[in-house]
């Protein structure tokens, strides 16, 4: 399957693909200088490319269908992840995934959005858009990990909660209310990682935490750029303005204080190397745990409630 390259990856990728085709006659031909000078070329041009993407390019990288998703980053940082099922109220769904697992020697409970990968795979995970019953299993496993004393990891991408009239039937916005209450007063650390895709509610049902990070070239915000541009402009045609108004990237974030701390990708973006990326991750959220495991249950959720109600305030 060919591979998805964006607009602006287009010269990085051509110089990558004129490099490949030299090696292959590198055996017969004296040409080690002129492939050395690409290198360093391609090297520049990527610094120079990712080092000033406009929000509406880090919205594209966050969506980019190569990315890691919740199972690559479990798979690739996690020993014996067991998958746990269903509600217990309605269903099992697809579009949320959870279970226990060992980062390293720490146990923890580790859950997150999960899309597919093509047609097939994204029908069966709904488009990494949850059900209610998506968020009640979120919900039930994060009491489980209560019960057991286990650390709550939460992956976010989504597009959005799933808006069928099915799961409104089923109490979508009482489903996320509910874990917005719930999350708050956990008894155990929580660390919340934006992974891809950070959309509306249907992020914050699982987004509540006392820490929450962010890769470098994801978004999060209460609306997509498109639908955003669509009630502003009445037409998507103005997404990459409202982009830029919604200042929804990482650095805007941080710069905001409503994230913790940024997860920097490989240069080229994190579908570029999913083993770096997951090192990464892997590395900050044992120093995150390392530090949280220290604090006593009742502080933590003083000070989990106090960060969160410290949001949106200001001053005339």
């Amino acid at each position: 399957m060919a591979k998805m390259v964006l607009e602006f990856e287009k010269p990085i990728i051509e110089l990558e693909q004129k490099i490949e085709e030299m090696r292959k006659y590198s055996d017969n031909l004296d040409i080690a200088d002129e492939i050395s000078t690409l290198e360093k070329k391609v090297d520049q041009l990527r610094e120079s490319i990712f080092s000033n993407l406009t929000r509406w390019q880090r919205v594209q990288l966050a969506r980019h269908p190569d990315r890691p998703y919740m199972l690559d980053y479990v798979n690739l940082m996690t020993e014996d992840f067991v998958e746990l099922h269903g509600d217990r109220l309605f269903g099992d769904d697809k579009a949320i995934v959870g279970g226990f697992a060992r980062l390293d020697n720490q146990p923890v409970m580790i859950l997150g959005h999960q899309k597919g990968r093509d047609t097939k795979s994204n029908v069966f995970r709904n488009f990494g858009m949850p059900n209610p019953e998506g968020y009640r299993k979120a919900l039930r496993l994060m009491h489980l990990a209560a019960k057991f004393k286990r650390p709550v990891i939460t992956l976010l991408d989504t597009p959005g909660a799933y808006p069928g009239i099915g799961a409104e039937e089923r109490g979508q916005a009482e489903a996320i209310a509910r874990n917005l209450f719930e999350m708050s007063h956990l008894p155990v650390p929580i660390i919340v990682v934006i992974i891809g895709e950070g959309a509306s509610g249907g992020a914050l049902g699982i987004g509540v935490g006392d820490r929450v990070l962010m890769f470098e070239n994801t978004w999060y915000s209460v609306i997509a750029p498109e639908s955003c541009s669509s009630i502003l402009w009445r037409s998507w045609d103005y997404k990459e303005q409202a982009a830029e108004a919604l200042k929804l990237t990482a650095a805007d974030l941080l710069e905001q204080k409503i994230i913790d701390r940024i997860v920097p990708e490989p240069r080229g973006g994190a579908h570029r190397n999913h083993e770096m990326a997951a090192s990464t991750l892997k590395k900050i959220l044992l120093e995150e745990l390392k530090a949280l495991m220290k604090i006593k249950p009742d502080k933590l959720v003083e000070k989990r409630v106090e960060k969160f109600s410290k949001m949106g305030a200001w001053k005339e």
